[in-house]
């Protein structure tokens, strides 16, 4: 995994020569019987160098321990490595999607990282990841709480954890995708 982050920390200093993008990379152990795949870091992340430890971290971190999912034995990683930022309107750095360019610079690089993890189940966090392994076509509003296939590999898109920030009316769809999902690992779905 280290010759793999400082292949991709090469890559990203190539093509945004002089920007000095801060990278947040995955975490978790090569073998993970689970991955989940967000769309990019906040600002919480960038800090920290971890993924998913801002407020939709805490969102997870909640659900998982409601699906008896333990987050120390899952890979966390997301589709695009740095934060996508712009400036509000009142002047202060804020997070942006990933842009269609930024998602397909970093697939290929996705792809090999869940290659050398190598879980049994993907699981997507939000439309971008979705779009970004099953192609632009996929929605997370129709595939939500199912179990796709991905060349060979269960891929189970979720919601992302954000959108409960955005959305409360999603939390109780969001906690059933979570205890299918849990379900679904121990064999019982």
């Amino acid at each position: 995994m280290e010759r793999f982050r400082a292949e991709l920390r090469a890559f990203v200093d190539g093509i945004y020569e002089g920007e000095k993008k801060v990278l947040v990379f995955g975490e978790g152990s090569r073998g993970a019987r689970v991955a989940l795949v967000g769309e990019a870091p906040g600002e919480q992340e960038t800090l920290q160098g971890r993924p998913f430890v801002g407020k939709a971290g805490k969102n997870l971190d909640e659900f998982l321990e409601l699906a008896k999912l333990d987050r120390a034995a899952l890979y966390v990683t997301n589709t695009v490595k740095f934060r996508p930022t712009r400036i509000s309107p009142a002047g202060r750095v804020v997070n942006r999607p990933p842009t269609q360019e930024e998602v397909r610079l970093f697939l290929p690089w996705l792809t090999r990282e869940l290659e050398l993890v190598s879980p049994e189940v993907v699981v997507t966090l939000g439309n971008v990841p979705l779009k970004a392994l099953m192609g632009r076509k996929a929605v997370i509003g129709d595939l939500h709480g199912q179990c796709l296939d991905l060349n060979g590999r269960r891929l189970y898109p979720m919601y992302h954890p954000a959108s409960l920030i955005y959305n409360p009316a999603l939390r109780e769809t969001y906690r059933d995708d979570v205890v299918r999902l849990g379900a679904l690992l121990r064999g019982e779905a």
